[in-house]
């Protein structure tokens, strides 16, 4: 398994890990294919894919917001993040991706990102490769 440190600068982000996932590839898998396995190891933040055209990130981030409700939240530590925590369940911290000669295989405009939910902080996410013979 391999760790990514990605940091961010804002409340809320999109952050793209495509080119960094793809150059981890190379250098330790070079000739691999098989299946690439993503963790986001934090409850605050997510992973996905998506189309990064000018604006889209800002459109995903408006569009998150909406979807939780504001409501009283009883989360004992600290409610204000709730809808953080609420997000990155429904969002999903994980993601596994087929990867062919030490590349992910991406559709011509999928992009790899982390979706900063309660920055800005330092995010760790874990890389694990499932190779085929």
């Amino acid at each position: 398994m391999h760790c990514l440190k990605v940091r961010t600068r804002r409340k809320r982000e999109i952050v793209d890990l495509t080119d960094e996932v793809n150059n981890l590839l190379r250098q330790h898998y070079p000739e691999g294919s098989g299946v690439c396995h993503l963790v986001v190891l934090h409850t605050t933040a997510a992973l996905t894919t998506a189309d990064l055209d000018p604006g889209t990130d800002l459109d995903m981030l408006d569009a998150f917001e909406r979807i939780v409700p504001k409501l009283n939240y009883r989360h004992p530590h600290d409610p204000e993040h709730t809808p953080d925590h609420i997000l990155s369940s429904l969002i999903g911290t994980s993601i596994s991706l087929l990867m062919a000669r030490g590349s992910l295989v991406l559709g011509p405009w999928q992009r790899v990102i982390l979706v900063e939910l309660d920055g800005p902080r330092t995010r760790g996410v874990g890389c694990g490769i499932v190779a085929t013979l």
